[in-house]
């Protein structure tokens, strides 16, 4: 006997006939058409246990037809396929209330599985519609790796749960974060972050917090935390290995309680903001060095997203390398294209800083060079320039010696030798106070006073980078913007 009839609905001839094969041999009794109306037609009359549709029909697109589905018969699982496989394309399907996407070309031992749960399982409703399919894609890539990041995204997208994103850096942390939100019942709400590894230690319970007046020397006034800035939409807590014990313990209260105190508060807050924490760090490594609380860890990590570095997604570079392009010329550097040995050398690199490292080289391209087309010869010449064996260790030992040489000043001018007193403390601050602002204000003289292009090519939170330019007294040069 049947297991349950499924209806497919696919234009090419081909993959209706390998749809039918493998359904019937795993005991399906499978109907098939080419076209829009003969599924609603099925669908209408009452037939089929599973719908299985492209989203591409010659008479329809399968988004559209779907909401009518739903209406009809709202416990009917529809699985999309598509070979538009980007992450709209995925987020969409989810919106519009498919019960899954699978990209083309697909597995048909999953889509077989993926079967056999829809109907085990009562069909998941779809709160809300969409309204950006013509929006310019925030994340980039076809590759298998990209095509499950998409389709973990859109299932998010749709509940409230606590996500941790872990990846090397540059791999697209914040971007995924954002993409969760803005495509989230909390949309309306706000979208705050913060990086910890930026923040002072001493500092981060204030700032996530907020403080009263009077909690500790200098607070003058009552200060708003991040998760009151947040409230009602998402916090993003980026790095979050570099989290001191002491907040970790303040925010496992959060996520336990759903409240919080300020510093040198005694009321408890009630909070309704959604976390999303991210880090390049190996967090069970932490707990077992007691760096990190294992409590906080399983709190946080309840769906986790792990972001493939560039290197295992190389396929995905030609896409994000036209994509970066794109936005260069719009910024007015002019229309580029990549020659096909160009392309071959960006998939032959590693990319240790993955796709923000390709981002700059790309934009580096379209600055500096005036020909429309960008050779292999010259794309050659730009990766030499990054290749770390021959730059990184000379760098690395002449930053070295540069420091050396700071801190033998400092204790030559405060401590002649042993037996005398010790030199008065901040060195640290000191020492940082005098790197830190040579590096800002070369940041800010290559991007012409850009504080957003600086703050990217520091790697800073553009907030982190304005405090800096405050506290240092650096002054900023507003000249013609590159």
């Amino acid at each position: 006997m049947a297991r349950g009839t499924i209806l497919i609905a696919d234009d090419d001839a081909a993959i209706r006939t390998v749809l039918n094969q493998a359904l019937a041999r795993a005991g399906y009794s499978p109907r098939a058409t080419g076209n829009a109306a003969t599924l609603w037609r099925w669908v209408s009359q009452g037939e089929g246990d599973v719908v299985i549709t492209d989203v591409i029909m010659p008479d329809e697109s399968a988004f559209d037809l779907i909401p009518r589905i739903k209406k009809a018969r709202p416990e009917l699982p529809v699985i999309v396929m598509s070979a538009q496989n980007t992450l709209m394309t995925a987020i969409t399907a989810a919106e519009k209330g498919a019960y899954e996407y699978l990209p083309k070309p697909f597995d048909l031992s999953e889509l077989v599985g993926v079967v056999g749960r829809a109907l085990s399982e009562p069909g998941r409703k779809r709160e809300r519609s969409t309204d950006g399919d013509n929006e310019e894609l925030p994340l980039i890539g076809r590759s298998a790796a990209m095509q499950e990041i998409y389709r973990v995204i859109a299932r998010l997208t749709q509940t409230d749960l606590t996500v941790m994103i872990t990846g090397e850096s540059g791999t697209g942390k914040e971007l995924v974060a954002r993409v969760l939100h803005d495509f989230s019942k909390r949309r309306a709400g706000p979208f705050v972050a913060i990086n910890m590894a930026a923040i002072p230690r001493e500092l981060i319970e204030s700032e996530l917090f907020g403080h009263e007046k009077g909690a500790f020397t200098g607070a003058q006034v009552r200060t708003q935390g991040r998760f009151e800035q947040a409230e009602g939409g998402t916090l993003f807590l980026d790095e979050i290995g570099d989290m001191p014990l002491e907040a970790q313990t303040r925010l496992l209260r959060v996520l336990q309680e759903g409240e919080y105190t300020t510093v040198g508060g005694r009321t408890p807050i009630k909070t309704n903001v959604r976390i999303i924490a991210a880090t390049h760090r190996d967090l069970r490594q932490q707990i077992q060095q007691g760096a990190f609380r294992e409590d906080l860890y399983y709190r946080l990590n309840v769906v986790p997203v792990r972001l493939p570095p560039l290197r295992e997604r190389a396929e995905d570079i030609g896409d994000l390398a036209r994509h970066f392009l794109r936005i260069a010329a719009r910024e007015g550097l002019g229309q580029k294209t990549l020659a096909p040995g160009a392309l071959d050398r960006l998939r032959k690199h590693s990319w240790p800083g993955n796709v923000r490292e390709l981002e700059n080289l790309v934009r580096r391209l379209a600055a500096l060079y005036s020909q429309d087309t960008i050779s292999a010869e010259i794309v050659d010449g730009e990766l030499a320039e990054l290749s770390p064996a021959a730059h990184e260790p000379d760098a690395a030992s002449d930053t070295s010696r540069a420091l050396s040489e700071l801190v033998e000043g400092y204790l030559a001018r405060h401590f002649a030798g042993f037996g005398k007193d010790l030199p008065p403390p901040g060195l640290y601050r000191r020492i940082l106070r005098q790197v830190e602002m040579p590096l800002i204000t070369a940041a800010l003289a290559a991007t012409r006073g850009n504080q957003i292009r600086a703050a990217e090519l520091l790697g800073l939170n553009r907030n982190t980078l304005r405090e800096k330019i405050q506290s240092l007294d650096i002054q900023v040069f507003k000249g013609p913007q590159a």
